[in-house]
């Protein structure tokens, strides 16, 4: 007995791959034909190439191991076998393309790279704008007082100054004004009307103060207290720039009062030269005296209207 060759019934027989070796085909193995579980269709060999798309495949003929089973008759399909295109709503036949692009073959077109890209950027923009959102809310939060029912003064309220405050800090109080009629004259001071332009009732003013002695004095009630205070002079004069002494408390205050031409009178009219002056003299608290008279050496070519006092040492 030669090796793997044991007689007739031994395991080479029982063996189902058996006619796939040299000694079972010499003993007569046959490839299976609806055993061991296997449907006929499997051993339904057809040749590279002999099928074609959109026709009924034809019932093959169980031929033996190595051959081309037979072809059925024309028309008459296989009981054991229905091709996926003869089935309901069978394989297509041809590769359908989707419109419009995308997909798989190289005819195709590829992914919308720029839809994508702008869907891209739209999330990341949305993202950042949140995140911009939410810290603004938390900056406001933040910088909110905490007690809403009494808050801190606004910016405008902040930087508005003290109305009871000047430009040099002295408190604003309603200080006296007096008119020239009102004044004690001295000297060959008088009072006249006829030129126009003097603020003081009925448009009286002061004149004949170019001579040497002429004089006016205030004497002022109700200073609040002791500091420094500007004194306010409304008069008229023309052509050169004039100067008088001014006295307080019977102390002349500085070297003189300056009367300048500011409007540049030229012509002599005294109605076109009405401005006014200023100085700081220091005040005490409750009475005063102001007096602005003509001394040796003083230019006194004016017309005097009017007085009045501020607080602080300011120009206006």
């Amino acid at each position: 007995m030669t090796p793997g060759n044991n007689g007739a019934s031994t395991p080479e027989d029982d063996d189902p791959f058996g006619y796939l070796y040299a000694d079972g085909q010499a003993n007569g193995a046959q490839p299976p034909s609806g055993g061991y579980g296997y449907p006929n269709s499997v051993n339904r060999v057809r040749a590279v190439g002999t099928r074609q798309y959109g026709q009924q495949p034809q019932a093959s003929q169980t031929a033996p191991y190595g051959q081309v089973p037979q072809q059925s008759a024309p028309g008459r399909p296989n009981a054991h076998y229905a091709a996926p295109e003869t089935l309901p709503g069978g394989a297509p036949t041809a590769q359908q393309q989707v419109p419009g692009g995308g997909g798989g073959g190289r005819g195709g077109r590829g992914p919308n790279t720029k839809g994508l890209l702008i869907g891209a950027i739209a999330v990341v923009a949305a993202v950042v704008i949140g995140i911009g959102v939410a810290m603004l809310g938390g900056e406001k939060d933040k910088d909110e007082p905490d007690n809403q029912a009494n808050p801190g003064p606004t910016q405008s309220q902040a930087s508005k100054p003290s109305p009871s405050s000047s430009k040099s800090g002295e408190s604003k109080v309603d200080l006296p004004k007096i008119d020239a009629k009102a004044l004690r004259l001295g000297g060959g001071a008088s009072l006249a009307q006829d030129v126009k332009g003097a603020q003081s009732d009925g448009g009286i003013y002061v004149g004949n103060l170019n001579q040497v002695g002429s004089s006016v004095t205030w004497t002022v009630n109700g200073i609040p207290k002791d500091g420094a205070y500007t004194v306010f002079a409304r008069y008229s004069t023309v052509d050169e720039d004039q100067e008088m002494t001014l006295t307080v408390n019977g102390k002349p205050f500085g070297s003189k009062l300056n009367m300048g031409n500011f409007t540049h009178t030229s012509d002599g009219d005294f109605t076109k030269g009405w401005t006014k002056t200023y100085a700081w003299p220091t005040l005490n608290k409750g009475t005063n005296t102001i007096t602005v008279s003509c001394q040796d050496g003083d230019k006194c070519n004016v017309l005097l209207d009017q007085l009045w006092l501020k607080a602080g040492q300011v120009k206006d």
